[in-house]
């Protein structure tokens, strides 16, 4: 946090409590005229207001509240200041993965890892979820993807941090794979599903193809003839001119266009489409290229989780 917003939350803070306080002298104090208990010389409806001061139980209760906040920051900080205790929400100012890991090893190393909360709650979920994990690490993801329980579990981790792309369905959408169809660019045995979430994916691109084919003609005929593959009517006389040009995709989805999963290079031929099936999508693909990228998740999730979530996913596909 900058000074300049480390003053502003100070400020703000402090002036809110010596405000609460003051506004609470100001309120005890009695500026009506009359002694308290007395008539203050209103009546409505045979109601008659007195001049009552505030209970006392609630104007003590208010001053402990202000109390209670000033022990509050002293004990654990306010603004950049992390207190007498030293306590910490989290790691602060780390900027990746391997960074977060560090700091929480070496805080853990010189004992202050029992001061920033994050580093013990994922301790305390370790020591008690742990066992659950490695007992299911232990089977195999065929064994697991009949388990409804480890199924469950195996769920909740793909919503919490593969939903975000493949949606929560894991239909996916444009740009990302549905991974609850029979449709793989690496492959969808189980080894191939769990070395993806492992790894990750960085394709290897398909190129912009525009200037290679003799512009945007070149391009159209290429298309007709790919939308041909899939059984979909598409203008003759342009997909036989594109089958004359699909030598230069062969190299990546192959003779008949059924692709490639060493490569990532999809089939071609069964009209399942990850940017898009139509012809413009089509053409746009062709003509300015597509390369995907999965991060990988070992890092963050283990392989422990990463065989859970792998069961997942191979279960889908296998209804």
């Amino acid at each position: 946090m900058s000074s300049f917003w480390n003053i502003w939350v100070w400020v703000l803070t402090l002036g809110s409590l010596v405000g609460c306080f003051l506004l609470l002298r100001w309120c005890l104090k009695n500026f009506a005229g009359v002694k308290e208990g007395e008539s203050m010389g209103h009546e409505f409806d045979g109601i008659e207001e007195l001049n009552n001061p505030l209970p006392k139980w609630w104007s003590t209760f208010f001053l402990l509240t202000i109390v209670w906040a000033f022990g509050y920051i002293a004990l654990y900080g306010l603004g950049n200041w992390t207190g007498v205790l030293g306590w910490k929400s989290s790691n602060q100012g780390i900027l990746n993965v391997a960074e977060s890991k560090a700091k929480t090893a070496a805080s853990l190393a010189d004992g202050s890892g029992v001061i920033v909360q994050y580093d013990r709650e994922v301790a305390a979920a370790d020591a008690k979820f742990g066992p659950i994990f490695e007992a299911y690490a232990a089977r195999s993801i065929e064994d697991l993807a009949t388990d409804g329980e480890a199924l469950k579990v195996g769920q909740r981790l793909f919503i919490q941090n593969c939903a975000q792309c493949h949606g929560s369905d894991a239909h996916g959408t444009t740009g990302f794979p549905n991974l609850a169809d029979k449709d793989w660019l690496y492959g969808g045995s189980p080894e191939a599903i769990k070395k993806t979430i492992m790894d990750g994916r960085i394709a290897t691109g398909m190129m912009a193809w525009e200037g290679a084919l003799g512009g945007d003609q070149g391009v159209k005929e290429v298309a007709a003839y790919v939308i041909s593959l899939s059984g979909r009517s598409v203008d003759p006389e342009l997909a036989k001119a594109g089958k004359a040009q699909f030598a230069i995709c062969a190299g990546c989805h192959g003779p008949e266009g059924k692709g490639n999963q060493m490569l990532g290079a999809p089939n071609l031929t069964d009209n399942v489409w990850l940017y898009g099936g139509s012809k413009r999508a089509i053409e746009e693909s062709i003509r300015n290229g597509r390369a995907g990228v999965m991060p990988p998740w070992k890092d963050i999730l283990g392989e422990e989780k990463v065989h859970l979530i792998s069961a997942y996913v191979y279960s889908l596909s296998q209804d």
